[in-house]
């Protein structure tokens, strides 16, 4: 006999069903290089004004949320996080770069800055649609002697 339970919230679902997930992932990837990526932004008096979150593995990295504060939106300081992030990430040794945006958030942005967008979610809630992009980065050339 099996059950089927439907819910909400259940946190310990959500974290069970993660923790298989990354197992059976770990488990198909060969590369063992996953790290967690950050980058904050604040203001002198240490008011956050943006911040960028997302990971890096086997030559990929990836953005998961980037977000500024109203405040602080059409001031350049998005530029300057996912620059930041894009030159931690070749460091990292990783050529390439993936990322996910809603029609209303930032597909404009990510395209400004060089992505390619590869795929289209539609038929999100209230006609919205989540765009998919991919960017090859470059290493910084070295330096000529």
């Amino acid at each position: 006999m099996t059950t089927l339970t439907l819910g909400r919230d259940d946190f310990a679902l959500q974290q069970r069903l993660s923790d298989e997930l990354d197992a059976l992932n770990n488990a198909a990837l060969t590369s063992d290089d996953e790290a967690a990526l950050s980058v904050r932004l604040t203001a002198d008096d240490g008011t956050l004004l943006g911040g960028l979150t997302g990971w890096t593995r086997g030559g990929c990295g990836g953005i998961t949320s980037l977000w500024i504060a109203p405040q602080a939106r059409g001031t350049g300081l998005g530029s300057r996080l996912i620059l930041a992030a894009e030159a931690e990430i070749v460091r990292r040794g990783c050529d390439r770069v993936v990322v996910a945006t809603m029609s209303f958030q930032a597909p404009g942005f990510y395209l400004r800055h060089g992505y390619r967008e590869v795929g289209l979610t539609p038929d999100m809630p209230d006609g919205t649609a989540k765009h998919h992009f991919h960017k090859h980065l470059t290493p910084p050339a070295l330096p000529r002697e």
